[in-house]
């Protein structure tokens, strides 16, 4: 396969279902890996996942004679606060020697659920266009409206291309890049992604599936000034990039401004996509 067909990754948190359970998954070398704890946490209804895979571990390896941490990788994952941080993950392979080590009766349903994510997944690497397909149906199954899921998957487009001109310039995937998205942020909308999420309500889930239109729109207007100012300067390195990402923010920010000055009407809006699904249910 080659690179022209490969769709562009970056390593973003995205949460899988399985049995109403939330299980983080990353793409890390072209394929899924999970978090152990979410993957423990679902199969054995623990209050302390953690805890329990830290004992599993153990066992695992005075019963079974391997050592668990060589099946698996310290990946960042978005946790409950909105941070990235280290968590144990495995690849498909590697869940399904865990699995066996686990007493649980959602091991084999388990397991046919990772087999089918799996197989989503090498669908998706042959044919790139199968991902934003299932993405766009996600969002509609969800309540999203065409009008508003045609922005998002613009504004996912905008992202790649800006997290891809900043791989070119030396820009480190994880902090910096969290930095340079608040600096943009901040200078779009006067708040950094996670006051963004406190403002709007919301906790670990992502702050640009709740935004309205305009939010969207500015938000990629910030996000493609600071490419195509990064390009034309042709910035290096975190420093200058940081300056860049001021400056692309600012361009969308002033736009927010003017617009807000002649509507007579904020821009930011404290509503998001769970109050409106909470409203659709008190009135059926």
């Amino acid at each position: 396969m080659t690179n022209i067909n490969m769709k562009k990754e970056i390593a973003i948190t995205k949460i899988a279902i399985f049995q109403k359970k939330e299980i983080r998954k990353i793409i890390h070398k072209n394929e899924w890996w999970f978090s152990v704890i979410d993957a423990v946490k679902a199969l054995t209804d623990s209050v302390n996942p953690r805890d329990y895979w830290f004992k599993m571990k153990i066992r695992i390896k005075e019963e079974a004679g391997f050592e668990p941490s060589t099946i698996c990788r310290q990946l960042k994952l978005s946790a409950p606060d909105g941070k990235m941080r280290e968590t144990d993950c495995a690849n498909i392979e590697g869940i399904f020697r865990i699995i066996q080590s686990v007493p649980s009766p959602k091991a084999e349903p388990f397991k046919r659920w990772l087999a089918r994510v799996g197989y989503e997944r090498i669908q998706e690497i042959e044919n790139p266009e199968l991902a934003t397909k299932r993405t766009r149906m996600l969002y509609k199954l969800k309540g999203y409206s065409d009008d508003w899921i045609e922005k998002r998957m613009r504004g996912i487009e905008v992202r790649e291309t800006l997290t891809d001109e900043w791989k070119k310039r030396n820009i480190k995937e994880g902090q910096e890049y969290a930095i340079l998205t608040a600096e943009i942020s901040k200078a779009t909308f006067g708040m950094t992604p996670s006051e963004y999420q406190k403002f709007k309500g919301l906790k670990r889930e992502n702050l640009r599936d709740h935004m309205k239109d305009l939010e969207l729109i500015f938000t990629m207007l910030g996000e493609a000034s600071t490419t195509e100012i990064a390009k034309n300067k042709n910035a290096q390195g975190f420093n200058e990039n940081k300056i860049v990402a001021q400056e692309g923010g600012s361009v969308a920010g002033k736009a927010r401004e003017d617009l807000e000055k002649k509507s007579g009407k904020k821009v930011s809006t404290s509503k998001n996509f769970l109050l409106k699904a909470e409203d659709k249910k008190r009135l059926k």
